[in-house]
C-alpha cells in the first residue's frame, strides 16, 4: 500500500433473479454451483483495487430465491494518488463488468469504515408470491415460472390467513419455523409485519382469457432478521390455513410448540416464490426501495 492510498467502504444495493444461482453467497472451490457473490466479486476485480474486493452480504438467500433489493458492503483501495470512486461511478463500473444478465447493481453509498451491511440492517422485508387456479404446470404463463408458487386450488381463504398471521406478530421463539442448519444463536425474533393481499395489478403476463382463472397473491413479512427458512415455513403454514387444512388458532399452537418437526410446520414453501424485497439502514435508502415502500403505503393507506 503506497503512501496516500485511501480505502473507501461502500454500501451497495443489488438485485437478481435467483433461478440460475446456488444462492447469493459465493461458492468457493471447484464446485459447478455458483453464487451471485461470485459474479459481483468477479466484476469488482476490474476496479483494480490494491487489495481484493470482497462483498459482505447483508442477507443470505437460498438457491432459487430472488432479490428485488439485497445489500452488501465492500472496500475499494485505489492506488496512491487516485481519489476514491464516487458511488455513481462505482455502480456504473460494476454493472459494466457484470457477466450475468440476471444481476444488476442498483445504487451505492459511501459509508464509514466501521459500517457492516449485515449487523447494521434495521429491517428486512420478504415478499412471497402465490398463484391460484393453476391446475397444471403448463397453465402458468412462461414468464411467471420460477417467480411464484402455483397452487392447484381455485381460491384461498384470505380472511383466515390474515387472522392466522396475527398470531405470528410480535416477539416470539420461532424455532417451530426454523430449518436445521441455522447459525443463529437464539430463535427469538420480532415479526413487525405479516400481510396477505391480492396482487392489485395481478400479473402483466396473464392473457385476458386466463385472467378469470389465474389470480396472484402476495405475502409480506418484515423483521430486523429472520431464522433460516423462517419465511418459507411461515408461508407454507399460512397457505395450509388458506386451503382449509389448518384453522387460524392452530398457528398459535404451532408457534408455541417450538417443534420444527410437526406435520405442517416442517413443510417449506418452494424457493422460487420468494423475493427479498428490501433491506433498510438508518440514513441509507436506495431509490428502488423507496418506491417499493411508497407503493405499499399507498395500498395499505398508511402515511
Amino acid at each position: 500500500m503506497g503512501a496516500g492510498s485511501v480505502r473507501a467502504r461502500y454500501l451497495v444495493y443489488f438485485q437478481y433473479l435467483g433461478t440460475d444461482f446456488n444462492g447469493v453467497a459465493a461458492v468457493r472451490g471447484a464446485q459447478h454451483a455458483i453464487g451471485v457473490q461470485n459474479y459481483l466479486e468477479e466484476a469488482a476485480e476490474r476496479l483494480n483495487s490494491v487489495v481484493p474486493v470482497k462483498f459482505t452480504i447483508s442477507s443470505r438467500t437460498d438457491a432459487g430465491v430472488h432479490a428485488l433489493s439485497n445489500a452488501a458492503h465492500l472496500d475499494v483501495q485505489r492506488r496512491s494518488g487516485r481519489p476514491p470512486f464516487s458511488p455513481e461511478v462505482l455502480t456504473q463500473a460494476l454493472n459494466t463488468h457484470l457477466r450475468h444478465p440476471a444481476i444488476r447493481v442498483l445504487q451505492a453509498f459511501r459509508v464509514p469504515s466501521h459500517f457492516h451491511a449485515r449487523h447494521a440492517a434495521t429491517s428486512r422485508t420478504y415478499l412471497y408470491r402465490l398463484a391460484t387456479g393453476c391446475h397444471r404446470p403448463d397453465q402458468l404463463p412462461v414468464f411467471e415460472r420460477n417467480r411464484c408458487w402455483a397452487l392447484r386450488a381455485d381460491c384461498l381463504d384470505v380472511a383466515a390467513m390474515r387472522e392466522a398471521a396475527q398470531h405470528l406478530l410480535g416477539t416470539h421463539d420461532f424455532r417451530a419455523f426454523q430449518s436445521a442448519g441455522s447459525p443463529a444463536t437464539s430463535p427469538v425474533r420480532t415479526l413487525r409485519r405479516a400481510s396477505v393481499s391480492p396482487d392489485p395489478a395481478s400479473s402483466p403476463f396473464v392473457l385476458p382469457e386466463e385472467s378469470r382463472r389465474l389470480r396472484f397473491w402476495s405475502l409480506e413479512f418484515e423483521s430486523q432478521s429472520f431464522l433460516y427458512r423462517q419465511v418459507r415455513r411461515m408461508t407454507s403454514v399460512l397457505v395450509a390455513v388458506g386451503l382449509g387444512a389448518l384453522m387460524p388458532a392452530q398457528v398459535k399452537m404451532i408457534l408455541e410448540s417450538q417443534d420444527p418437526l410437526g406435520r405442517h410446520q416442517s413443510r417449506v414453501a418452494p424457493a422460487h416464490g420468494l423475493f427479498l424485497k428490501a433491506v433498510l439502514y438508518e440514513g441509507f435508502e436506495s431509490t428502488a426501495q423507496r418506491s417499493h415502500v411508497t407503493r405499499h403505503a399507498a395500498r395499505s393507506g398508511q402515511p
